[in-house]
């Protein structure tokens, strides 16, 4: 798996600490994502929510700098979840905001890009793909390049 290293290669900082909110009903999904991402040097989990509606609240709470949302959780869903994040966050901020999910749904992808999700990526996961994700996106708000490592 090769590492996330969110480098700002045009301002030439040594490395972006990116603060992500995992979003998803499974606690045993949400421990071990958890568990990895926060071995990588420049990524560490702030929040974790069980469904959307507390995902929001985390995302108000915390400001992270990429959101992780599955798409099917009890109470609120993950799209409706993200419609409501992008209407808080501020206009053009950059927050990354990448669905991670089962649904296999044909029209999947666009229903998600159509509520404000960057990236859709289909469980089960190799987390070396997440975290390469997270890596462009993070870089891509930031408006640099992304160095892996």
């Amino acid at each position: 798996m090769a590492s996330v290293d969110a480098r700002v290669a045009a301002t030439g900082t040594t490395a972006t600490h990116a603060r992500v909110l995992l979003v998803d009903d499974h606690s045993l999904l949400r421990t071990g994502v958890a568990n990895i991402i926060n071995q990588e040097p420049d990524l560490e989990v702030v929040a974790e929510a069980a469904n959307g509606r507390d995902g929001i609240d985390a995302f108000l709470v915390h400001h992270p700098d990429v959101v992780l949302m599955d798409l099917r959780m009890p109470g609120m869903d993950g799209i409706t979840a993200i419609r409501h994040i992008r209407a808080k966050s501020a206009p053009k901020s950059g927050l990354p905001v990448i669905v991670v999910t089962a649904d296999t749904a044909v029209d999947l992808r666009e229903r998600c890009i159509a509520a404000g999700a960057d990236d859709v990526i289909l469980k089960p996961v190799a987390m070396g793909a997440l975290l390469n994700a997270m890596g462009r996106m993070v870089a891509k708000a930031s408006g640099g390049d992304i160095i892996l490592d």
